[in-house]
């Protein structure tokens, strides 16, 4: 039996390769890709020559059963989508479940993620964050998941087509209200860009400048109104939760769902202050 491996491409930058995957693909019997057109500028830029075979969300069964068959006669097949990771947001999902319910052996090639990219430089609480990936494109089921997700005290990482993203700000901004948000937009791109500031500047922005290209949000989770939320106050509680022994992290992170603060903001002033 074969092996079929789960590989990560770049989401941009054709520079952000591992080694193991130049070999990885090098060795591989076959390709199964989202668009062969994509997948071959990477190809030629490391002067990879491999058989590729088209796969995404409009195949027919057959052409996954003809890739599965592969594997079963022996073959080595790499399976990349066109940016990022296999399976996240992306419908190499279906063939990888098919592939452990065939009982083929699977190793994964790790690497460039837009949505960890986009969660890494947005300076965002990412002790807990939860990937929505696409809302729905209709409006009305846009907007149920948008209430599914009001009280979500995580950070929350989603994607979205620039056609859609104003009337997607705006559908947050009513459900949600004004939260912190970073938009980051073709990450490791020519033209990258890193928005900073709140859905409604965000709004303001790109009404005045048209969204394109690749488009990842971030956005602060939910806040609770319940206790007051006085920073010197809640420092002190902290420091009391060190020193019965709890560890300096979790004493933070607990105490600031607590207030509804930032866990960023506590340690900030906790630091500065209490410290001295």
């Amino acid at each position: 039996m074969g092996i079929l491996y789960i590989c990560a491409t770049p989401i941009g930058n054709l520079e952000d390769v591992s080694i193991r995957l130049l070999k990885t693909l090098r060795r591989v019997d076959l390709i199964a890709c989202e668009d062969t057109r994509h997948t071959i500028k990477l190809l030629n830029r490391y002067k990879i020559k491999q058989r590729l075979v088209s796969y995404h969300q409009h195949s027919r069964p057959e052409q996954e059963d003809y890739i599965i068959a592969e594997l079963l006669r022996g073959k080595a097949v790499a399976l990349v989508t066109d940016a990022g990771m296999p399976g996240i947001s992306d419908p190499g999902v279906k063939l990888i479940q098919r592939a452990i319910d065939t009982g083929v052996k699977i190793e994964v090639v790790p690497g460039p993620s837009a949505a960890i990219a986009a969660l890494s430089v947005s300076g965002m609480e990412s002790e807990g964050f939860l990937f929505r990936g696409f809302l729905p494109a209709r409006s009305g089921q846009r907007k149920t998941a948008l209430q599914e997700l009001a009280q979500v005290r995580y950070t929350l990482v989603l994607y979205e087509a620039p056609h859609r993203l104003l009337k997607t700000l705006e559908d947050m901004l009513e459900i949600w209200g004004d939260r912190e948000l970073v938009v980051a937009r073709e990450l490791t791109k020519v033209h990258e860009e890193i928005i900073r500031g709140s859905i409604l500047k965000a709004i303001q922005h790109f009404k005045e400048n048209a969204p394109r290209g690749e488009i990842c949000l971030v956005v602060a989770g939910f806040q609770p109104a319940g206790k007051s939320a006085d920073l010197h106050a809640v420092s002190l509680e902290v420091d009391q939760l060190i020193r019965a022994g709890m560890a300096k992290k979790d004493a933070f992170i607990i105490k600031a769902r607590e207030y509804g603060l930032k866990k960023s903001d506590l340690y900030k002033y906790y630091e500065h202050h209490l410290k001295r």
